[in-house]
């Protein structure tokens, strides 16, 4: 029978003591811990993981000497050697964890996993389709309980038999393509149309549009969009002023620039993106121009209200995406194997003076 009593002296040959350098010693593992408690490596298995059937001597034998050794509980492998082999980590591909948008989705996702005690492991994509499936294949290795995607690629067969071997996969902010599993979108067709609306009632007609590449899906949707808000007011196909393939902040200022020098320049700009928007505020305020072009952007941005005038923005909820995402993940993870689901957020436009500036 093991001692009972934890001996005070100094810990067997070759363990580190707690408090002292490693000096090339490796970390305490659960074996030197037995050793020093006087128990078995089962004994101290069961009470890391707080397992039942464990007397309380014992139990705090074996706690004394994982804080003298420093002993630091694998959960990681503790999970995986679990039935259900959990990691307790989610992987969490953005466009660009730089953006406002992205960090407060990856921020919604943490708080809607909080109480579970999930890890986000986060990554930007850059638009970039092989990054994507090579940070997937990374995340799979490394044996993610589940995956929340802001895609680049265009199609998304690569995903099917993760998916069909049970791992939980939900898209966010666009929908997946060449399979079917679940997603939280915004409209983002209609958030364009209301931006467009609002300019066209304002009594702009020479509106210029700033927008990524059409080969992203959000951006093909608020394209379209923009249509069919001019398609309403009797101005099908009047898309002359129309730029796509705009990127960047650096981008969006540069093309405002080149606008505004043009013999008829646009009374008004719609700027598809955050970024985008924040590159026309820039120009318009070097330029001049700030209380004379309307501008509305797509998405809310920190200061975007504190600006001179404030910017009128199409916003879309990302608490709420975020919150819908995360608790479709989790119920995933819970057993769901219900046919897969497809949210659609409304976005609402938020007119705070930038927008409301009439042609001059």
């Amino acid at each position: 029978m093991a001692s009972t009593s934890l001996s005070v002296g100094h810990p067997p040959p070759n363990l580190p003591r707690a408090g002292a350098p490693d000096g090339g010693r490796s970390r305490a593992t659960m074996r030197d811990v037995a050793a020093l408690a006087g128990v078995s490596v089962k004994t101290v298995s069961r009470v890391v993981n707080e397992e039942s059937g464990v007397k309380a001597d014992v139990r705090a034998r074996v706690l004394a000497a994982a804080t003298r050794l420093d002993y630091r509980h694998n959960l990681a492998a503790s999970n995986l050697r679990r039935s259900r082999a959990r990691t307790g980590v989610i992987g969490v591909l953005v466009q660009d964890l730089g953006n406002s948008f992205s960090a407060s989705l990856v921020r919604a996702l943490e708080d809607a996993w909080r109480d579970r005690g999930l890890m986000v492991l986060a990554a930007s994509l850059d638009e970039a389709a092989e990054r994507e499936q090579q940070i997937v294949e990374n995340l799979i290795t490394r044996r993610v309980d589940g995956l929340v995607i802001v895609p680049a690629s265009p199609r998304h067969d690569y995903l099917a038999p993760e998916i069909r071997a049970g791992l939980p996969v939900v898209f966010a902010d666009r929908l997946p393509r060449g399979i079917d599993t679940d997603s939280v979108t915004t409209d983002n067709r209609r958030g364009a149309f209301l931006a467009i609306n609002h300019l066209v009632h304002v009594g702009h007609r020479r509106i210029a549009v700033l927008t990524d590449a059409p080969s992203i899906a959000t951006a093909e949707e608020r394209i379209s969009g923009v249509q069919d808000a001019l398609a309403a007011h009797g101005r099908e196909g009047t898309l002359d002023l129309l730029h796509t393939g705009i990127r960047s902040e650096a981008d969006a200022e540069a093309a405002v620039r080149a606008l505004m020098a043009e013999p008829s320049p646009p009374t008004a700009i719609f700027a598809a993106r955050n970024v985008l928007a924040q590159g026309s505020v820039r120009a318009l305020a070097a330029m001049g121009l700030r209380h004379s072009v309307a501008l509305v952007g797509f998405d809310d941005f920190p200061l975007a209200q504190l600006l001179d005038p404030p910017l009128t923005v199409v916003r879309q909820d990302v608490a709420r995406l975020g919150r819908l995402v995360g608790t479709r993940l989790l119920e995933r993870l819970d057993g769901d194997t219900s046919a897969p689901i497809h949210e659609v957020i409304n976005p609402t436009l938020i007119a705070r003076g930038s927008g409301e500036i009439p042609p001059s």
